[in-house]
């Protein structure tokens, strides 16, 4: 539904999100940062906020919608990505002036929006920060308002203009739940090097267990990276790849498994897969880098290992953590609640309002454990 904000005169604060054009809100399968979007768009609204989401045509939100691609590029629609960013950024400068703030999802790409629009911007990041060119852009825009996903991605730029830390939520209650694991290793994400897939494989094989790969392959070099290595090791056995898959299939393979291992050397700026598994009662095996310390409790929401021989002990060790109290805990401290009351809370110091934080936790601009 495309209609023009500002009808609702009851709610606290008229609130535009940015989507990316890339994918719909929510998207079909994985999509993080639009799956993150998506659930703060729901719970704003919810909360009775007034908010208009711009985004693709073919998204699905209760709140408002505003078209700025027909379709979105990865699922059919433009090819040219630059040209569709373009455009939303044309779509949203129609808007400005009816909103009290603006949350961007844009990135790097919405900078000269957020410094050149009249109505105040929170850019939320969501990669990595300390390479180019997004490392380039931040120097370039030194007075765009910034929000962190954890305080390990804040700390690749500790000198840009950071209005706090705001962790993201998702529906997690939704997941479902085993009070005791399958049989199964599980890897959820990307055929890449970066995201520690072979890894994964290695641990598996040196564990004798069983190893689920639910990913996606997008690039060239995932699918060399496939065919070179992974399907070498899918032919030797014990080694299963389901590919990309929804929500229905991939939440019960998560709730089924042992563990869930994210054993990639990178600094992962937060980790969705590590907050769903933990949702569903499924610990954790991660490698110390990144946001994942910030997730994981080590040997209480799974472990935190420096290397392979340590995720192989992990691996043997993770029938003893109680995966009820995982599940719990995961709910609690990355709820969509939690990430609404973190970005009203952005909002409110944004724009000097006090009363924007009136209901809110105590500390959701910062990660809790």
């Amino acid at each position: 539904m495309t209609a023009p904000p500002g009808d609702r005169q009851s709610a606290s604060l008229r609130i535009g999100l940015i989507a990316p054009p890339l994918l719909p809100v929510p998207p079909p399968a994985y999509g993080g940062t639009e799956r993150v979007i998506h659930a703060l768009a729901e719970g704003l609204h919810e909360a009775g906020h007034d908010v208009t989401l711009f985004a693709s045509g073919d998204s699905n939100v209760t709140c408002r919608l505003v078209e700025t691609v027909p379709r979105a590029c990865w699922t059919g629609g433009a090819s040219d990505v630059d040209r569709a960013f373009g455009r939303v950024i044309e779509t949203v400068r129609g808007y400005e002036h009816k909103f009290d703030v603006l949350f961007s999802h844009l990135e790097a790409k919405g900078f000269e929006l957020a410094r050149s629009s009249p109505t105040p911007v929170v850019s939320t990041m969501h990669s990595r920060l300390d390479e180019p060119p997004i490392s380039d852009a931040l120097r370039a825009y030194p007075d765009v308002h910034l929000a962190a996903i954890s305080r390990s991605q804040r700390s690749l730029a500790p000198w840009a203009n950071w209005l706090g830390v705001v962790p993201n939520g998702l529906d997690l209650a939704r997941m479902p739940f085993k009070a005791s694991g399958g049989d199964y290793l599980l890897f959820v994400g990307r055929i890449a090097h970066e995201k520690g897939i072979m890894e994964a494989i290695d641990v598996a094989h040196r564990t004798r267990r069983r190893l689920v790969i639910a990913a996606k392959i997008l690039l060239a070099t995932e699918w060399a990276l496939f065919e070179r290595e992974v399907r070498p090791a899918l032919e030797r056995g014990r080694v299963e790849y389901v590919g990309e898959v929804a929500a229905a299939v991939r939440d019960p393979l998560f709730a089924g498994a042992q563990a869930t291992l994210m054993l990639g050397d990178w600094p992962e700026p937060f980790g969705l897969v590590a907050i769903e598994s933990l949702a569903t009662g499924t610990p954790v095996i991660a490698l110390r880098r990144g946001a994942l310390p910030e997730i994981v409790v080590d040997g209480l929401d799974g472990f935190l290992v420096d290397d392979l021989e340590a995720a192989e002990r992990a691996v043997r060790s993770v029938a003893s953590l109680d995966r009820a109290r995982i599940r719990a805990r995961a709910l609690t401290r990355f709820s969509v609640s939690r990430m609404v009351d973190g970005y009203l809370a952005l909002s409110g110091q944004l724009l000097g309002r006090d009363d924007v934080l009136e209901g809110t936790t105590a500390g959701s601009v910062a990660i809790l454990r």
